[in-house]
Order: structure tokens, then C-alpha cells, then sequence
């Protein structure tokens, strides 16, 4: 009786291993908002960390994170590191890519709560009288990230705090 428990245990820790190592190996999760103010005047929000601070809502979840900027801010290449409490995480952002009133790429290395290494995007398009801002982030999930798609809804969470932002933005910009 205890092989044959033993052995139901085994094959459904297999299956359970084989599911999450079948799932899907990228990952993108994207929010847009339209904002009432022109790309101008929207971009320096987004291309500069010093612009994030006002609307970000990853610090706004740890108003004590410990920041440091390396380099010119608002350039390619400069880096943001961060340091915030078990909510907020620890790692780093660095500028990737630069299009005036268009477009920023950053890249986004997290030391904590777990490792990860992913693209953000913001996208600036005219959208009648405003501008429609499009938040993306895209990566690769590794086993442990596999098997935490499986327990928690990456794209709801992920995607609720792209939606705060937007609207902290839009906030910021429409006053």
C-alpha cells in the first residue's frame, strides 16, 4: 500500500513537472491609456527617472526604496539601481533605446524578489486631441517562472500596476 501511495505521489509530481515545463517559455504583458496632452509633454516622464518618480507605481509601494542614478539621465546607457522593501523588489533599469516624444526601451534586471531580465516599452501615439501611451514589458520565464504562471496571474497582477501608472501619469500630466 505505502509503494503504491509512493508511486501515485511520484507520477503526479512528473505530470506536475512535465505541465509547467510545457508552458509557454516568453511572456508579454502590455496596458495602454489615452492621455489629454501632447507626446511633448508626456515624454520626459518616461525617458527620464528623475520624470518617473512622480507617477511610478512601484514606488509608490515603497516610498523608502533607496534609488541611484549612474550616468546622464535621460540618455542611453544611464541606469537607475534600486533597493525597496519585499513588495517593491531590488535591482536595476537601464535606458536602451531613445526616440523623442515616441518611444523609450529600458531594460529591467530584478535581483529580488527573484531574478528576471526584461524588456519595457513605452510607445507614444497620436490619439485625437491626446496621446495613447502603451506600457509593455516581455521576458523570458525560466522553470520558476513557469511554475509561478501556474499559482499567480502574472498578466493580472503585472498588468494592474501598468494600469495605476498610466493613470498616476495621467494625472500628473493633465493637471
Amino acid at each position: 500500500m505505502i509503494k503504491i501511495v509512493g508511486l501515485v505521489v511520484v507520477a503526479l509530481l512528473v505530470i506536475f513537472i512535465v505541465f509547467i515545463a510545457t508552458r509557454a517559455p516568453h511572456f508579454h504583458y502590455e496596458r495602454s491609456g489615452v492621455i489629454n496632452a501632447p507626446a511633448e509633454k508626456i515624454f520626459p516622464y518616461l525617458s527620464t527617472f528623475q520624470g518617473g518618480h512622480a507617477w511610478s507605481p512601484f514606488e509608490r509601494i515603497d516610498p523608502n526604496m533607496k534609488m541611484k542614478v549612474i550616468g546622464d539621465d535621460g540618455k542611453v546607457g544611464t541606469v537607475m539601481e534600486f533597493d525597496g522593501n519585499k513588495d517593491a523588489g531590488s535591482g536595476k533599469l537601464e535606458i536602451l533605446k531613445i526616440t523623442p516624444s515616441t518611444e523609450v526601451d529600458m531594460r529591467l534586471i530584478m535581483v529580488k524578489p527573484f531574478p528576471a531580465d526584461n524588456l519595457i516599452e513605452y510607445r507614444l501615439t497620436p490619439e485625437g486631441t491626446g496621446t495613447k501611451l502603451t506600457w509593455s514589458m516581455s521576458g523570458e520565464n525560466g522553470f520558476f517562472g513557469k511554475m509561478i504562471t501556474v499559482f499567480i496571474d502574472c498578466d493580472k497582477m503585472i498588468g494592474d500596476q501598468m494600469n495605476q501608472g498610466i493613470k498616476n501619469l495621467k494625472e500628473v500630466v493633465e493637471r
